[in-house]
């Protein structure tokens, strides 16, 4: 039986305001990078990996019309 995937329940930001790392509905803490990778692979739900403007990969949320969940948009941790 496939694990549930994991969801994103909060966000910690730089100085910048860029997202470095990521809490997981486990109490997991991911780095963005590795993030990336498990969104690759299907562990975790609602986010997507795209290549940005910049030629770098970055996460988003799936859009679904509900800003509530967008990753800028999550609680701090």
């Amino acid at each position: 039986m496939e694990s549930p995937k994991e969801q994103v329940v909060a966000v910690r930001k730089n100085g910048d305001g860029d997202i470095v790392e990521l809490k997981l509905s486990s109490g997991q803490v991911v780095d963005y990078l590795e993030a990336q990778a498990m969104t690759k692979n299907g562990q975790i739900a609602g986010l997507n990996v795209f290549r940005g403007r910049d030629g770098d990969e970055h996460l988003r949320s799936n859009a679904d019309g509900d800003p509530s969940n967008n990753l800028d948009n999550l609680p701090g941790f």
